[in-house]
């Protein structure tokens, strides 16, 4: 299991191990989070960011953006908005890829 407060001492070890790579990741990070970035609000940019990572699971993500979401001027509302629009994808996905099942006792492959 992963504990973030206790992994996260090992950055300076992914710092150190790989600088050039970790710099670009927060350069990119910043560029896409940013204030003065593209035409997106920050509120709509995370809320975005929320529901991506209620399906991708990471939850250090999901407090992360919330929060940033929540200071952006998000209500809770609008956050389960959010993650019950993910999860309606992440359902979807499952249902679509049912099909490929279904496929393969029909076609017997």
């Amino acid at each position: 299991m992963h504990d973030h407060q206790a992994d996260a001492q090992y950055m300076k070890d992914l710092k150190e191990s790989a600088p050039e790579m970790v710099s670009a990741f927060f350069a990119f990070d910043k560029a896409v989070f940013g204030k003065k970035t593209g035409g997106l609000d920050p509120l709509v940019r995370e809320l975005i960011a929320v529901g991506v990572a209620v399906t991708t699971q990471c939850s250090f993500c999901i407090e992360d953006h919330t929060k940033r979401a929540v200071t952006a001027g998000a209500s809770k509302a609008d956050i389960a908005e959010t993650v019950m629009v993910a999860t309606a994808l992440r359902a979807g996905g499952g249902v679509t890829h049912g099909w490929k099942a279904m496929r393969s006792i029909v076609e017997g492959d």
